[in-house]
């Protein structure tokens, strides 16, 4: 099961009987991008972690092709 949450609730789901593997969860996030809207409009905002799947050169590009923009954010160097 991988849920998309907003404050207002699940914006996007889906259950496989399998692991996500880089296809599989870009499949993902093209559904939920179906849901999602321009910023700064309610729910315009994805937030991953560093997890290797959301690294994807493809996932970006995917991203960025419907919402222009795409960042990472590292730790600030103490």
């Amino acid at each position: 099961i991988l849920p998309a949450l907003s404050l207002d609730g699940i914006l996007h789901l889906d259950v496989l009987d399998h692991s996500y593997m880089s296809a599989t969860f870009n499949e993902f996030v093209v559904g939920l991008l179906d849901n999602m809207n321009p910023f700064p409009e309610k729910n315009s905002v994805i937030v991953m972690d560093n997890a290797s799947i959301h690294k994807s050169p493809h996932l970006k590009g995917i991203v960025q092709q419907r919402y222009y923009f795409c960042s990472s954010f590292q730790r600030p160097s103490i």
